[in-house]
């Protein structure tokens, strides 16, 4: 009788505790500060979780505090000036940046011989060492010369991308007050919003995405949108 109600008693706790583990674990707390070259604070850097931006930042202190999922595996910081940059987590629950341990990272070529790259803005990098989303529009493809615009263009081409408010917004980028648009470079030259040129004037298109647009600072928290035309660059 006994042995019975002993089996019993570890049956149920052993399903309790089966149940408990199917469970989704509770968010974890990571803290830390980020510091920028010169070792002085940054304030209102903005936090990003597996390369994807949040509505955490940090104080005038430079101190951020934000709960991620169990499940997360990357923390970064976002600054303007100085970039992004990235930890893995590895269960620590607290995180510091000091950018002056990365301040003497080799730049990138300007050119690249014999391997496909793309061009970010401020030169070209090599695909295969990109460890971020940037979609590449190849405007000399004839196929591109049946759309109607550069919004439709890219608003097709691109996965993430959508039109809102008579924005293209990437990735749902969006903070406290709104959606954020995207940053709009066209021949180098900085615009408010996509310019009225015919498809069949673009050579190319580049749509940096989340972390990718880290390089130009915080007006790139909304992702960038690149563009080459052929009156440009013939």
């Amino acid at each position: 009788m006994w042995k019975k109600i002993l089996l019993l008693i570890v049956a149920v706790l052993l399903m309790n505790s089966l149940s408990a583990q199917q469970k989704p674990g509770k968010r974890i707390e990571i803290t830390g500060t980020v510091l920028d070259v010169y070792h002085s604070p940054i304030a209102n850097a903005l936090i990003l979780v597996d390369d994807k931006k949040t509505n955490s930042v940090t104080d005038a202190r430079g101190n951020f505090r934000i709960k991620v999922k169990p499940t997360a595996l990357k923390i970064g910081v976002l600054t303007f000036g100085n970039g992004v940059f990235e930890e893995e987590i590895m269960g620590r629950r607290l995180i510091n940046f000091n950018f002056s341990t990365i301040v003497n990272q080799p730049s990138v070529p300007n050119s690249i011989d014999g391997e496909q790259g793309v061009y970010t803005g401020y030169g070209m990098v090599k695909k295969k060492n990109l460890t971020t989303d940037i979609n590449t529009i190849d405007g000399t493809d004839k196929k591109y010369s049946t759309y109607s615009s550069i919004t439709e263009m890219i608003q097709r081409e691109v996965s993430g991308v959508r039109l809102t408010g008579g924005n293209l917004i990437i990735q749902d980028s969006q903070n406290l007050y709104g959606y954020i648009p995207p940053l709009i470079v066209v021949d180098g030259v900085y615009m408010d919003q996509l310019p009225d040129i015919p498809p069949v004037s673009v050579r190319s298109i580049e749509v940096l995405k989340g972390t990718s647009a880290a390089i130009y600072g915080t007006r790139g928290f909304g992702g960038a949108i690149i563009i080459k035309t052929k009156m440009q660059n013939d």
